[in-house]
């Protein structure tokens, strides 16, 4: 399986009073995760609509399930690919792991859809984005 890998620090203020990673900050490491392939692809910023309309999308679900606690602060693994591309939605997956192996803490998925961003109605993706997202498309 194909995949893009980030790792992230876990902090003191990322912890709850059990000195347990914070349930919400899970879903901030994935964000963060995506966000740097986005920027590997080059969206690292809101560009012009010509330039890329695949930029134009909206969440339309996470699920996550929390598989065993992250304890104190250090590193982590976030891993994601690309679990199903459909027409206009595309749905990834998403592992948070420890530096040394691959039992994950937390498992997730992310769907999001493309939308027209005038109003925002559901559009496909490109062929573009298509060929962009085969190196981390899973199976």
């Amino acid at each position: 399986m194909r995949f893009h890998e980030q790792v992230m620090g876990v902090y003191f203020d990322d912890l709850d009073a059990f000195q347990v990673l914070h349930n919400a900050r899970y879903l901030l490491l994935f964000e963060r995760t995506i966000g740097s392939f986005w920027m590997k692809l080059g969206w690292g910023a809101l560009l012009a609509p010509a330039d890329n309309p695949d930029q134009y999308h909206v969440v339309r679900a996470n699920h996550i399930t929390y598989d065993r606690p992250v304890r104190g602060v250090g590193e982590v693994r976030v891993r994601i690919w690309v679990e199903r591309m459909g027409a206009t939605s595309l749905t990834f997956a998403m592992r948070l792991l420890p530096m040394d192996h691959d039992e994950p803490y937390a498992t997730a998925t992310r769907t999001i859809v493309r939308v027209d961003p005038t109003t925002f109605a559901p559009v496909p993706w490109t062929d573009d984005l298509r060929q962009k997202l085969k190196p981390i498309t899973g199976g």
